[in-house]
């Protein structure tokens, strides 16, 4: 399968910089569009994402990615602080994942890459709240540090948590600058995140408010809760042509031995088995069985899902509008099948739909 079978083109308009809000900042996502696609027929219908519970009955279930974004950001200075006329040599980290709890352990990006080498103690927060050392380099831009935090585990989780920063989607940052933290974290949080471990949002899970969640529950379709922890990923575009070629990173997974008896028991009896967002489809296909159901799971995945691979936990799927010759809608088109998705995404366009984190949604049935 080709990488240019996955290319389409998206206007600079319709990418919203901000979520569905009302004049006093109130998020407002049940106001958002939904597109919804048919696999059998091929119809196309537009509704409001207030109707999405239209197309689901009692004991059908939407299964949720429940992962955490955490402030991942770190603004500092190198320990030897070079004497420039610029002063102190600034330097940024964007915490990608702990590699170990107990030594404080992580691999991050950094920048300016080329000041920060190894031996090299990181200073960060305005009273020098954190202190790191860099101990390896993975790529050009990555390294291993590791902290130097003298109290318990969930100190140190704290003080990250106050001194950091919410990671916006690269193209964001393009149309618009860091608002104040507090609005950016709710912004980047779905209501019903737990497992802190994300670097980005489940962005279709950013839909669903408490109100919808309990109009799931008086109406009788049940909801699961399964973590993937999201990687930047998703973000980079794929670079060969070749799909069968391109690696992807490595992302966590948890799926409980209960989570995975009740999918499999509402699949069992043949209901809607909803995934909510590519992440959410990622994380069931990377522990599905060889007769189609869940296995629980506990471990990493690299999995990544294109034509003509049959998704076999789901049988549909919630998702956003994503980019070009990205790896989530090269998912959603294997999903929903490529022509019929490259028809749909047409469409959108024509009518103008909001794209990628704050954008509009689609329901592939």
């Amino acid at each position: 399968m080709k990488l240019s079978r996955f290319k389409y083109s998206l206007p600079e308009e319709l990418i919203p910089a901000y979520p569905l809000e009302t004049k006093d900042g109130i998020l407002t996502p049940e106001e958002g569009r939904l597109m919804i696609v048919h696999r059998d027929t091929g119809k196309i219908e537009h509704k409001k994402f207030k109707n999405i519970l239209d197309y689901f009955d009692e004991g059908d279930m939407m299964v949720f990615n429940n992962t955490r974004i955490f402030p991942s950001l770190l603004s500092g200075e190198k320990a030897d602080k070079t004497k420039t006329e610029g002063g102190p040599a600034q330097i940024s980290v964007f915490m990608l994942r702990e590699l170990d709890r107990e030594t404080l352990l992580w691999d991050v990006l950094v920048d300016p890459a080329r000041k920060i080498r190894i031996g090299n103690k990181l200073f960060f927060g305005k009273n020098e709240d954190l202190v790191a050392d860099v101990i390896d380099n993975t790529t050009s831009r990555g390294r291993i540090i590791r902290f130097l935090f003298d109290g318990p585990y969930e100190s140190f989780r704290e003080q990250l948590s106050k001194i950091g920063r919410t990671p916006l989607p690269r193209y964001l940052l393009e149309k618009r600058k860091p608002e104040e933290e507090a609005r950016d974290r709710i912004r980047c949080q779905t209501v019903f995140a737990t497992e802190e471990g994300a670097v980005r949002v489940p962005e279709t899970g950013l839909h669903f408010s408490r109100e919808m969640l309990k109009k799931m529950e008086i109406k009788g379709v049940e909801s699961e809760f399964i973590t993937l922890h999201c990687s930047l990923d998703a973000e980079r575009s794929i670079d060969v042509e070749d799909l069968s070629k391109h690696k992807i990173d490595s992302e966590k997974v948890f799926i409980s031995e209960k989570s995975a008896e009740h999918i499999n028991e509402v699949k069992r009896n043949k209901r809607k088995v909803c995934a909510v967002g590519t992440s959410t489809l990622k994380a069931m296909e990377s522990s599905v069985s060889v007769d189609g159901f869940v296995n629980p799971y506990d471990g990493w995945t690299s999995k990544f899902i294109f034509p003509p691979y049959n998704v076999r936990v789901p049988n549909c799927m919630l998702s956003n509008f994503h980019s070009s010759s990205h790896q989530p809608f090269i998912m959603v088109c294997t999903f929903g099948g490529r022509d019929l998705v490259m028809k749909a995404y047409e469409e959108a366009i024509a009518k103008k739909y909001r794209f990628l984190t704050f954008g509009d949604a689609m329901l592939i049935l």
